[in-house]
């Protein structure tokens, strides 16, 4: 996901968060317009477990329906583009590297394996920082939210629908939004420029994450779930919102690193 909305200017987390918020009203509409069920008494998690394989299929679909209804709201600036084939050299690009260095030669394949082999000098580097490079699926912080939603609805469909309060529908859906949350943040990347709207996305998760945790204990005494299944529910839930404010945390430290 890409916004060039804003000229020299480095928005913070609160300007990116009062102009998602603006995103999501405009997005909702969208969302209503283009459902399956435009009475809304579908939820659209249901749905996509009827039209999908498998609950993970189904929770793939969810983040990428998210993902698409926010950035028709993002629109990319083409003269950027424009500005870059300007200084395009293509005679340099076909023959100006003759004479130079191969561009990190590692030597032997071994060599390169080793450089690339385990990822235990990110946490034990203490100039390791989250970067573009690294991809979603290896952000423990989304797994887990990932992992969370998978079985939230492999019990949701175990769920009667004359028991699917307006409390349950909701606590699915808010559940599922904390990955797709996340997912939009992660979309932005780590860039200076950009690493606020990432924070922005990443708090809109935790507020989800909050809510789920309000939905679940009013849900507690519906029967929908016995003692031991409420209390691994929770710990999960709570674990997850712990884990999105510490990351929260730090994307900020990285964001004022960059400011000095």
């Amino acid at each position: 996901m890409h916004f060039d909305g804003f000229d020299d200017e480095q928005w913070d987390e609160f300007k990116w968060e009062a102009h998602l918020n603006e995103v999501e009203k405009k997005s909702e509409q969208l969302r209503k317009f283009i459902a399956s069920d435009r009475k809304g008494n579908t939820p659209r998690w249901i749905t996509l477990l009827q039209e999908s394989q498998n609950e993970d299929d189904a929770f793939e679909a969810y983040v990428e329906e998210e993902l698409l209804m926010d950035e028709a709201y993002f629109p990319e600036d083409e003269d950027d583009w424009e500005d870059d084939d300007d200084d395009w050299d293509e005679d340099d690009f076909l023959f100006g590297f003759e004479d130079e260095e191969p561009f990190m030669d590692f030597g032997d394949e071994d060599d390169f394996d080793d450089f690339d082999e385990g990822d235990e000098w990110k946490s034990l580097s203490d100039e390791y920082t989250y970067s573009d490079y690294a991809d979603l699926e290896s952000l423990d912080t989304y797994l887990d939210a990932k992992d969370f939603a998978v079985d939230i609805l492999k019990w949701a469909e175990k769920i009667h629908p004359k028991f699917q309060s307006r409390e349950f529908q909701d606590f699915v859906d808010e559940v599922l939004k904390v990955g797709a949350k996340i997912a939009g943040g992660h979309s932005f990347g780590f860039e200076q420029d950009y690493i606020g709207a990432n924070i922005a996305y990443s708090k809109k998760a935790l507020g989800c994450a909050n809510h789920s945790l309000e939905l679940l204990q009013a849900m507690k005494k519906q029967g929908l779930f016995n003692k031991k299944q409420y209390q691994e529910l929770h710990a999960r839930l709570f674990e997850l919102r712990n884990d999105i404010g510490i990351y929260i945390q730090e994307l900020r430290d990285q964001f004022r690193l960059g400011l000095e």
